[in-house]
């Protein structure tokens, strides 16, 4: 990947609607190999897909959590088990596995605390191999769904 490349990917992280035509004036291209370089990044995965970025408020999700989750047991089966169940919750917009405790971080997004706790209660304090839970409220997103850096 060079510096080109580089560009095109910084120019369609701030606008993935473009058309080719209008990427490749931007990073100063002609068309031709600017959509060979385009569908390059996209085969070798650099760029996994396109989407719109959906504001939460606008549709009722306006309650967030972090939800910091403890395993029992960190054998593969766990592991596995506690990752695809979690993935199978609609809630669940980001998982992360951890190194050190906890060994999970849950964002989670609900319509509000009421829905927040019966998500917790029912599916959250569910899933396999779980030992503890321990939640945060989101005040305020500072920095929100940025760009990664050229």
């Amino acid at each position: 990947m060079d510096a080109l490349d580089r560009k095109i990917l910084a120019e369609l992280q701030m606008d993935g609607r473009l058309t080719v035509t209008e990427l490749a004036a931007r990073v100063r291209l002609s068309v031709s190999p600017c959509h060979r370089r385009l569908r390059d990044l996209e085969r070798e995965g650099a760029i996994r897909g396109y989407r719109a970025v959906v504001d939460p408020a606008a549709v009722g999700l306006d309650f967030e959590a972090l939800v910091f989750a403890t395993l029992r047991w960190e054998d593969p089966d766990t592991v596995s088990a506690f990752e695809e169940a979690v993935a199978a919750v609609p809630h669940v917009l980001q998982a992360q596995r951890l190194f050190g405790e906890p060994d999970y971080l849950l964002r989670v997004a609900t319509t509000d605390l009421a829905a927040f706790q019966l998500l917790y209660d029912e599916r959250l304090a569910r899933l396999p191999g779980v030992q503890r839970l321990t939640s945060t409220l989101v005040m305020k997103h500072v920095v929100d769904d940025r760009p990664l850096p050229a």
